[in-house]
C-alpha cells in the first residue's frame, strides 16, 4: 500500500514538469544563396547559377549598398535610459538569389559579375533555425563573399 501511494505522489509532482513552452513564430524563411561583394569595384550586377544532381537554377542577384551599425548614443544610464545606432554604408554591396529545392549537400556555384567570368566553387548549404533550437528546421541556405579578385569563399 506504501509503495502505491508513493507512486501516486511521485506521479502527481512530475506531472507538470515538462518543462517550459517555447515560443515558435511563423517567420518567413528564404531558401537560396546569399553574395556579399565587401570591395565592388567594377561590379554592379551579378548572376548566380547553382547545380546538384544533375540540374541547375540560374538567378540574377539584385545587389543591394551594405549596412553596418554606426556608433551607439546612449540618453542616461538608469532603468529608463535608451540607446540606439543608426545603419550606415560599408562601400560594400549584398544580394540574394533564391533558390528553390536547394538541397543541404553540395552544390556547385557559379557566378558571374559585369565582366562575364565564371567564378566557381562548391558549397554544402546548411539548414536554419531561424526561431532557434525546439521550433524546427526552415531550410537550406549558404553565404558567400567575393573577394578582390571576385574569387568566391564560403562565410
Amino acid at each position: 500500500m506504501r509503495h502505491v501511494l508513493g507512486i501516486a505522489v511521485l506521479a502527481a509532482v512530475t506531472a507538470g514538469c515538462t518543462g517550459p513552452e517555447i515560443a515558435c513564430t511563423a517567420i518567413g524563411f528564404p531558401i537560396g544563396i546569399g553574395l556579399s561583394i565587401p570591395a565592388p569595384a567594377g561590379i554592379s550586377k551579378a548572376t548566380l547559377e547553382a547545380c546538384w544532381r544533375g540540374q541547375c537554377v540560374t538567378r540574377d542577384v539584385g545587389l543591394h549598398p551594405e549596412t553596418s551599425a554606426g556608433a551607439t548614443t546612449c540618453t542616461g544610464t538608469g532603468p529608463d535610459s535608451s540607446c540606439g545606432t543608426s545603419m550606415v554604408p560599408t562601400g560594400g554591396l549584398h544580394g540574394f538569389a533564391d533558390v528553390p529545392g536547394l538541397p543541404a549537400e553540395p552544390v556547385e556555384v557559379t557566378v558571374r559579375f559585369d565582366d562575364g567570368k565564371p567564378h566557381s566553387i562548391e558549397v554544402t548549404p546548411a539548414m536554419s533555425e531561424p526561431n532557434g533550437p525546439g521550433c524546427g528546421k526552415a531550410g537550406p541556405q549558404a553565404q558567400l563573399v567575393a573577394g578582390r579578385d571576385h574569387e568566391l569563399r564560403a562565410r
